[in-house]
């Protein structure tokens, strides 16, 4: 054995108690880290976000996936207002049966009864409403349609990491600030700086924007329409001191273990 292994080796004999424990909290450290490891859809510096330009409230567009219910009335809907006035069971009951639901296909088409397949993906429930009226009066006499999205949501990540909610669009005008507000507010880790969305974009993949909540001047993103399957991501603040505790107390209490019996090791000698 060369004469400098032969030190180091006994040099590291005689002090086993500073470095052993030295390298076992670094190893301890490294392989069992878990600070900032609940942060997701972390981004570079240089990444380039969608511009978010239209900060007019617009309603809700049907979109792929979309599941509709759909009522269809002749003369300008006179007898479902005729049939409503009364009240009584039948007339309920046959509202009840004039309610169906249908689904928009991946390809934005909706297959209904009489006109077959047509596109309402991409018009808000007004545009396909009038669309649908336009198409039904080949066959009825003024017709009028309702329809109804009953399957849209929203999931919302306050910012506390691994929490979520799932936020149900019961309005065709549910603003940004109002699912975060649903989900309960900004957890005390989130980052009002940074809160993005995540939103579909047909075959393409999904847009990515991010909002500066943080002052006065972003209440005109606060008012930006959820779409279905949007995902609202604030992301939180790196929690350094707290995480890192959590980490070192295990090893801590190791170490402590260790040196006690290695003391108790040498007072028996």
């Amino acid at each position: 054995m060369p004469r400098l292994d032969r030190y180091f080796c006994a040099h590291m004999t005689r002090t086993p108690t500073r470095y052993g424990a030295l390298y076992l909290l670094l190893a301890l450290l490294i392989s069992g880290c878990t600070i900032n490891r609940d942060i997701m859809f972390k981004t570079p510096r240089d990444y380039q976000f969608a511009e978010f330009t239209d900060t007019i409230r617009t309603n809700l567009k049907l979109q792929a996936n979309d599941a509709l219910q759909f009522r269809l009335f002749a003369n300008d809907g006179f007898k479902m207002i005729d049939l409503v006035s009364e009240g009584g069971t039948r007339e309920a009951s046959f509202i009840q049966r004039s309610v169906f639901t249908y689904n928009i296909d991946n390809s934005g088409l909706v297959k209904l009864p009489v006109i077959g397949r047509v596109k309402l993906a991409g018009l808000t429930l007004r545009e396909a409403e009038t669309f649908l009226e336009d198409q039904f009066t080949k066959y009825y006499n003024r017709p009028f349609v309702q329809l109804m999205v009953n399957n849209r949501r929203v999931v919302v990540f306050p910012g506390g990491g691994g929490d979520a909610k799932t936020i149900p669009l019961e309005n065709n005008n549910t603003t940004l600030l109002e699912v975060i507000g649903q989900a309960g507010g900004l957890s005390s880790r989130g980052n009002a700086h940074k809160v993005k969305v995540f939103r579909l974009n047909g075959n393409e993949p999904r847009l990515v924007y991010q909002f500066d909540l943080s002052d006065i001047e972003g209440l005109k993103y606060a008012d930006m329409v959820m779409q279905g399957d949007d995902v609202v991501y604030v992301q939180p603040n790196a929690d350094l001191a707290r995480e890192a505790i959590q980490d070192l107390a295990p090893i801590i209490t190791l170490l402590s273990s260790v040196l006690l019996v290695i003391a108790v090791g040498r007072n028996l000698q």
